[in-house]
């Protein structure tokens, strides 16, 4: 399509310059100015003439109908008919265009077709998931962790070279609650038997009993848990053990979740391991002169750019995350030489994001300006939200557990004979969670409804993955044939499914310049929809029109590549048959 639409946009180029007015716009304006228009008796593609309306000194309907004069004389090559409407210059593109060359180069291309090199030589580090350790792995971690995956495959599909980092919460003022915790109640049999869980009732706990203390005026348990991860800061050995023990219990929990997803990580390193990097950072920020303190406090005064202060130290000389992130980040470009590095976390750590990035500008890194941090909004379930320390938490496992299990009941209802029914329950359940999280704008607060996440019938997970294998029940049926792309006349289901499938290119470049996922999951429904339409209308496995036949097959196969693709992108698995 991009092809065509450079084709238009010197076309129109052309147009203006016979007017004299050449300068108004480049080809490259001209070609991003087209747009779809609303109903396909429209046309395909329409020009806007309005932004041309100063530089031309008229109004947009007599740019549109001047524009339109020259074309009717010689159209765009794969143009079938010009027309105007207002200020609108609108174009039909040729059936045998849409056939004999954007179908052939999707066909050509196959799963690639969607690719760009624009990322060729570049590298990528996306921080993600980062869960909290000792902590259960909770919905609310559902966000960063299917963001930043897709994210990371969008960026792999246009050639960068991407490190996932799991910037692991795994030291903390909690590691104190914990330790204290299983002290004071816990026992390492109920540890071992339980494993996360157990850690988790231990953290609930002793965060009741601080409050509860709190509220009787005692501070006596949360000074006890502070005093404990000083000694542990300080590298006591017995503390130490716990920490590791602590540490590998949740991530072992934390890996069966990824292994369902599909998920792993280059790195890691959580915040344990820049403990040793932070005072190099705080040295600088003195030599430079940001640092100020405030009652005792190490903090970068931001009051020039509209930001409360960023704190760096506590009273006490303890670092706080800002000097730790900003640790992170520098060993990060020292080591992988980014490009980009993203940082997928909730909408309410903007400010902290915000802070730290000009922080790291104030110090004379010239690579500020390469960090990127990705917000999202929150997830609750029946409109709760989720909070570990009261124990109000839907645990991932248990959320994939029920969609999972839900998925085996209609696949033994509907296809009680299906071969790998554990395996395509799995790939449909977990897919219905990631691809209900994925629909709307990463911004938008959700609220987790799991009947509607496992309809077959609507904009779902499940719907997009029963397309997928109708289009491979369609090719097995099949068998082999010869691929055909010619064809002088489209019926109108085909003309919007190849133009539908058309627009992967820019809709993989649009998510990755959006940082948006859900350009490609609503893109994925556009699919679905278009093919079944073009299903129920024609025939395709009994037409008896050998050359419309091959044509149909070739057009379903393209459909079955680049859905697989796109499905692939947002972390979705997709069965042959459901």
């Amino acid at each position: 399509m991009d092809k065509l639409k450079k084709r238009i946009a010197d076309a129109v180029v052309s147009g203006l310059e016979q007017m004299g007015k050449g300068s108004a716009a480049s080809p490259e304006d001209m070609a991003a100015a087209l747009e779809v228009p609303p109903d396909v008796s429209m046309g395909d593609l329409a020009l806007p003439c309005f932004r041309l309306s100063r530089a031309l000194r008229m109004a947009p309907p007599a740019i549109a109908a001047k524009l339109h004069e020259g074309m009717c004389e010689a159209p765009p090559e794969g143009i079938a008919e010009a027309s105007c409407s207002g200020g609108y210059l609108n174009f039909r593109i040729d059936d045998r265009y849409l056939g004999g060359e954007i179908l052939k180069t999707i066909a050509e291309k196959g799963r690639d077709y969607g690719a760009h090199h624009f990322g060729e030589g570049k590298t990528v580090v996306l921080d993600y998931s980062s869960p909290n350790l000792a902590k259960p792995f909770h919905v609310g971690h559902l966000g960063t962790t299917v963001i930043g995956h897709s994210l990371k495959l969008l960026h792999q599909y246009a050639g960068y070279h991407c490190i996932g980092v799991n910037h692991l919460g795994d030291w903390g003022t909690q590691f104190g609650k914990m330790i204290v915790a299983y002290r004071k109640w816990g026992s390492r049999e109920q540890v071992e038997k339980e494993g996360v869980d157990e850690l988790a009732a231990l953290y609930v706990r002793v965060n009741n009993e601080i409050k509860a203390e709190q509220d009787a005026g005692q501070t006596e348990l949360a000074d006890a848990c502070r005093a404990e991860f000083t000694k542990l800061e300080r590298g006591d050995k017995e503390n130490l053990a716990l920490w590791k023990w602590f540490k590998e219990i949740s991530l072992t929990e934390c890996k069966k979740t990824y292994h369902l997803l599909g998920i792993d990580f280059e790195s890691y390193n959580g915040e344990s391991f820049y403990t040793d990097k932070m005072p190099e950072q705080v040295e600088l920020l003195r030599q430079k002169g940001l640092l100020k303190l405030d009652n005792g406090a190490s903090i970068v005064d931001l009051s020039a750019y509209n930001m409360p202060p960023c704190l760096i130290l506590k009273s006490d000389g303890s670092t706080l995350y800002p000097a730790r992130d900003i640790a992170a980040a520098v060993y990060r470009k020292r080591t992988y030489h980014f490009d980009k590095c993203i940082y997928v976390t909730s909408a309410g750590q903007s400010l902290h994001f915000a802070q730290w990035f000009k922080v790291v500008e104030l110090m004379g890194y010239d690579w500020y300006d390469r960090l990127y941090h990705v917000p999202y909004g929150t997830v609750s379930i029946g409109g709760e939200k989720l909070a570990t320390r009261t124990g109000n938490v839907i645990l991932l496992r248990d959320l994939f557990a029920t969609a999972i299990e839900k998925c085996r009941g209609i696949i033994e209802e509907k296809n009680p004979s299906l071969a790998d029914k554990e395996e395509t329950a799995k790939a449909v359940g977990v897919g219905a969670v990631i691809f209900y999280y994925l629909f709307g704008n990463r911004m938008r607060d959700i609220s987790f409804v799991m009947d509607d996440a496992l309809d077959f019938n609507g904009n779902t997970g499940p719907y997009a993955q029963y397309t997928y294998a109708r289009t491979s029940s369609i090719l097995e049926k099949a068998g082999s044939f010869s691929e055909n792309t010619e064809m002088a006349t489209l019926d109108a289901t085909e003309r919007e499914l190849i133009k539908t499938l058309s627009l992967f290119p820019e809709k993989t470049a649009s998510a990755i310049a959006e940082m948006e996922p859900s350009v490609i999951t609503r893109y994925i429904i556009d699919i679905c929809n278009a093919f079944n339409r073009f299903y129920q209308a024609c025939r395709i496995v009994s037409c008896p029109d050998e050359h419309v036949r091959a044509f149909r097959l070739t057009l379903t196969r393209a459909t079955h590549d680049i859905l697989g693709r796109a499905l692939e992108l947002i972390c979705m698995k997709h069965p042959d048959e459901i």
